[in-house]
């Protein structure tokens, strides 16, 4: 069984260290939903700004491109064995950038999944460009795939089209970048805003649903799930971000500090009041724990709760 490097007391959060295309194959649980915010690859030496500084847009090792081929193959590789974690009515969400986004939308198809969606984030406060010589980055795509072609998937759309006045949402969604209140335990580069993971949650999960992040970073997928009362498993190879994701997931044990995130994201969504839209969902249907060992392992098979 593989040891968790932070397990909630409530066991709905837990953290793994390490490579995700090492311990993904290392145990048998199946989830509902994947959200995955891999490498985009636009580690070049290049400059940005942020908070009006002039900064590098290299984000470590991990984030530099060997090459086209070299990136078809880890998307490859990485999907299909996210795939293999899913059920068979799960849905994946991939978020990314023109550096990343096509092979992940080729690699899809290859392996069978059906994309249902593109989404364009459009980011209501982008940073400006530097060289002026380009039109402003401002958004962002985030791919919603099913499984298979056969398979039908979870859409909740009336909920949806209640956070969005009562029309139906469109593919394009106005939000904020991330906010400086939600860097309250440490910063990730390229962490995502709650406001963005809570509606897709909301969107293709019921309550309890087992929510998997293979490259979490400080787990912005772990705090809107538990925000929304779902369920998720981390994995990540930075130790430095593993303990921001903890650290996250402890300052939201705070009622009074739970309320208020729930009340921020709330406003993000455009959602007068965040519990009734939590109450018009459907019925709780998951029961199962999670299951962290490999056929035939001779250990406990699930964590009780």
């Amino acid at each position: 069984m593989l040891k968790p490097f932070f397990k909630s007391d409530d066991k709905d959060f837990y953290l793994l260290h390490g490579d995700t295309m090492e311990l993904l194959p290392q145990f048998e649980h199946k989830f509902d939903m994947v959200f995955a915010d891999p490498p985009y690859f636009l580690s070049n030496n290049g400059l940005s700004i942020q908070s009006g500084q002039i900064v590098s847009v290299n984000k470590g090792k991990w984030d530099k491109s060997e090459g086209f081929e070299f990136i078809n193959d880890f998307n490859r590789k990485w999907l299909t064995l996210a795939r293999e974690k899913m059920k068979e009515d799960a849905t994946i969400w991939i978020s990314g950038t023109m550096h990343n986004i096509f092979s992940v939308g080729q690699i899809l198809n290859e392996l069978g999944f059906k994309i249902l969606n593109v989404i364009t984030w459009e980011k209501s406060n982008p940073p400006p460009n530097f060289s002026c010589r380009y039109f402003t980055y401002s958004t962002e795509q985030i791919i919603w795939a099913r499984k298979s072609d056969k398979a039908p998937h979870y859409y909740n759309y009336e909920l949806m089209k209640q956070l969005n006045n009562d029309k139906q949402m469109k593919d394009v969604w106005k939000l904020p970048a991330i906010a400086p209140w939600e860097k309250s335990c440490g910063k990730h580069p390229t962490q995502k805003p709650l406001s963005v993971l809570t509606r897709l949650i909301l969107a293709s999960t019921k309550p309890n649903a087992w929510i998997l992040d293979p490259f979490t970073g400080s787990s912005t997928t772990g705090i809107a799930a538990k925000l929304s009362g779902r369920r998720f498993l981390g994995i990540d190879q930075e130790e430095e971000f593993l303990n921001i994701s903890k650290n996250r997931k402890l300052e939201i044990e705070n009622k009074k500090v739970f309320a208020n995130y729930k009340q921020k994201i709330g406003c993000d969504i455009e959602s007068k009041n965040q519990d009734l839209f939590i109450v018009s969902e459907p019925e709780a249907e998951y029961k199962t724990e999670l299951n962290l060992t490999k056929k035939g392992d001779r250990l406990t098979r699930y964590w009780q709760n």
